[in-house]
């Protein structure tokens, strides 16, 4: 078994010891004290590390811009077709899957198999084209949370204009005293000078160092101690990912049409691969920082309840859709092949919504001939 299995079936087996660990841990306050470190310490640690590790080479310069095409290329499809499988524009799920969905983790879902298969160099390109994603999970999907916040707070304020400028004041204040927040602006000031983390006393690269190395484990008991397994958005979920992933593998095929035929396989895999990385955890940190300013707000921006199940199942479905593309290269480097896979995946789970909705109203529609029958039985 390779080494990027291994490294796959370690991060599910610690998503399903935090379900085992469910019996544990039962409180609101036991989870919300792991969710705080992984938000005040080990998340912080994560992005700064991952912010002044940033290193763009003039020559390779597209490889970021083309990550980040993909990552808003998607998140456009993700909210023009969210609708169709009956998610509201104006909904807290919609938002959710708005923002989710477009993200990717590479490091967690598609590093270790490009490593294990084809080697430091095809790493190396994808870990460069992580930039570009990392600048629109970090930055650009924050902002567009953000965003939502803001409209949902202007409509909650419209009548009372100095209640919304105290609450302005108050959400100001509250963003100030976040640590990703400050950690961003500190690593962003030490990137303006030109300095990346090596500027830093030793002793303190190792305390970062060890506190991100806390991020991933942490993540993954988290999820699996959260996640709220339900068949019926269980199956939805996969149908959306499934969705996601055909629409990775036609942008691939784009991608792969434009690539010159000198280019090395590895290269070419590296385009197919990397869209097909699971959904970001950075997104749902966005969203945990959003619910903390709507405590004693009725409506919530995000579902957060459906954000872990997507995490949950998004990790593992990656995996054996990158496995696949590593195990048959030539075969997912044509892009005629790509577009025909990725058209089956849209047209299959449109399909399969499509049928469960008709088999919903049809239930319903049975269900109300059979209270109208009793009804004029009982007349």
């Amino acid at each position: 078994m390779s080494l990027a299995i291994h490294k796959t079936l370690a991060f599910i087996v610690l998503i399903l010891l935090g379900f085992l660990l469910k019996r544990k841990i039962t409180t609101k306050e036991q989870l919300g004290g792991i969710k705080s470190i992984i938000l005040s310490v080990a998340l912080p640690a994560t992005i700064f590390i991952a912010l002044l590790k940033i290193d763009i080479k003039p020559a390779l310069i597209f490889l970021p811009i083309i990550a980040l095409f993909v990552n808003v290329v998607m998140l456009g499809a993700a909210r023009l077709v969210l609708p169709f499988f009956s998610f509201s524009n104006d909904s807290p799920e919609f938002r959710t899957l708005a923002l989710l969905l477009p993200s990717l983790a590479p490091g967690l879902s598609c590093f270790p198999f490009l490593a294990e298969y084809w080697g430091e160099e095809s790493l190396a390109h994808a870990a460069l084209a992580d930039v570009g994603n990392k600048v629109f999970v970090l930055i650009l999907l924050y902002l567009l949370a953000m965003h939502w916040y803001y409209q949902l707070l202007r409509k909650r304020n419209r009548a009372n204009t100095a209640d919304g400028k105290s609450r302005l004041k108050s959400l100001m204040a509250s963003l100030g005293r976040e640590p990703v927040n400050l950690v961003m602006v500190f690593a962003i000031i030490l990137l303006c000078f030109g300095q990346n983390l090596s500027a830093l006393p030793i002793f303190l690269q190792d305390s970062i160092v060890r506190m991100s190395a806390l991020m991933t484990p942490l993540i993954l008991l988290f999820i699996g101690l959260a996640v709220k397994v339900k068949r019926t958005e269980m199956i939805h979920i996969l149908r959306l990912l499934v969705a996601r992933s055909g629409f990775a593998f036609l942008l691939s095929a784009v991608l792969v049409a434009f690539i010159p035929a000198t280019v090395p396989l590895a290269l070419v895999l590296v385009a197919v691969a990397f869209p097909q990385s699971a959904c970001s955890f950075w997104p749902f940190a966005h969203m945990t920082a959003i619910e903390t300013l709507e405590k004693n707000e009725p409506q919530r921006t995000f579902n957060l309840d459906l954000a872990l199940n997507v995490l949950a199942f998004s990790l593992p479905f990656s995996t054996v859709v990158i496995l696949a593309i590593c195990s048959f290269g030539n075969f997912f480097a044509s892009p005629t092949y790509l577009l025909m896979i990725g058209a089956l995946m849209i047209v299959g789970s449109a399909l399969s919504y499509v049928a469960s909705k008709s088999k919903t109203t049809e239930k319903s529609k049975r269900k109300e001939s059979i209270s109208l029958s009793v009804k004029e039985v009982m007349s």
